[in-house]
């Protein structure tokens, strides 16, 4: 699989998003703004704890 999408709960606001798991951007929280996912180049780094991985169809 060429890359996954997750919900990842902030841990500061406990809003859930989904997240690209190969993100090239930095992705922040779309309710406080907490940084959530920092791009490395090749699998980013997830700030918020991962609730689940959202599957394809």
């Amino acid at each position: 699989m060429p890359g996954s999408f997750y919900t990842v709960t902030c841990p500061d606001c406990e809003n859930e998003q989904i997240v690209f798991g190969k993100a090239a951007t930095t992705v922040d929280c779309e309710v406080c703004g907490h940084t959530l996912v920092r791009p490395t180049g090749g699998e980013a780094v997830l700030e918020g704890e991962v609730v689940d991985t959202v599957e394809a169809r």
